[in-house]
């Protein structure tokens, strides 16, 4: 066993969603010996996730979203590189940092695991504290482009997800969905008759009354994939991954519901401020975002703060 002496590593949060959380790394070797090893030096200071193959890795990071990968490059089936290309393909994962650790040590050998996406690469037998250093650095530059990304994906009004963020997330996960053959769902709120609220009490109160909406639609969505963002204007729209028609209704219900219970009083329509939400589910995922918006329109001609929906 190494005998380590080394300072403590700093936890490190993975954006500024989750402050103060371990970093989580995920460890890929198919020689339990090597994983081990590997544990020892970050058990203190990470979730420590391990994988001894290729495939079961590549699931991991799906499920799990590591922060840095520790990988293997000579592995059966899918060796390190083939999984180094897969994640930088895939747009949910493309962001997280892979440092390749093995026993290859020529100069091609290391050109061509940066070439394939790489961040750094380790040669073993490696030094504990070397390693440290350089999971270190890489986990650092990842918080700090998290944070960036974070903030260019912000509504500055309301504090939520803005549209460029829900049109990538969509993208990502409308092309998971179709290749898992998978259900995605939408839901677009929108708040019912704003215009006259702004023209009666002013945009400042209007503009509060966006941001106490966005808080408690967001307090609606309980599983970290669901997405909430700011469609433009008065409109919000939540992203459901895995959810069925009957599941996504539940959910755009809750919202509906939600809204109406924070009783705002609304000086342009009779009784308080509501929404109107419109629910789009299925496995095309082509035409969801037009079917929720048909639906929205059928709430709206119905008399507004309700639900309706269209199947996909």
């Amino acid at each position: 066993m190494m005998q380590l002496s080394l300072p403590q590593l700093s936890p490190l949060p993975a954006g500024p969603t989750t402050p103060g959380r371990r970093p989580r790394l995920l460890i890929v070797d198919d020689q339990p010996v090597n994983i081990q090893t590997l544990h020892r030096v970050f058990a203190a200071d990470c979730q420590v996730l391990m994988a001894t193959g290729g495939a079961q890795a590549l699931k991991l990071c799906r499920e799990r979203q590591p922060d840095l990968v520790l990988l293997d490059v000579q592995m059966p089936g899918m060796d390190g590189h083939q999984l180094c290309a897969e994640l930088k393909a895939d747009p949910l994962l493309r962001t997280i940092p892979v440092v390749f650790v093995t026993a290859q040590d020529h100069p091609d050998d290391e050109t061509r695991g940066l070439d394939a996406g790489a961040a750094d690469f380790i040669t073993k037998p490696f030094n504990p504290a070397v390693v440290r250093a350089r999971v270190r650095t890489q986990l650092t530059l990842k918080a700090q482009a998290d944070l960036l990304r974070e903030l260019a994906f912000i509504d500055g009004l309301t504090g939520m997800h803005n549209r460029r963020h829900f049109d990538e997330r969509f993208a990502a996960e409308a092309g998971r969905a179709q290749r898992a053959r998978a259900t995605l769902a939408v839901a677009l709120v929108d708040v019912d008759h704003f215009k006259r609220y702004n023209d009666a009490l002013g945009h400042l109160a209007g503009d509060d009354c966006l941001r106490r909406i966005a808080t408690a639609l967001r307090a609606c969505l309980r599983r970290p994939t669901d997405l909430l963002a700011r469609y433009g204007g008065e409109e919000f729209v939540c992203l459901l991954p895995d959810t069925d028609l009957p599941g996504a209704i539940g959910v755009a219900q809750l919202l509906e519901a939600t809204v109406r219970g924070l009783a705002l009083p609304h000086p342009g329509q009779a009784g308080c401020v509501t929404v109107s939400v419109g629910v789009a589910a299925g496995t095309k995922t082509a035409d969801l975002l037009d079917n929720a918006d048909k639906a929205l329109y059928l709430a709206k001609a119905a008399g507004r703060g309700r639900v309706s929906w269209l199947g996909g």
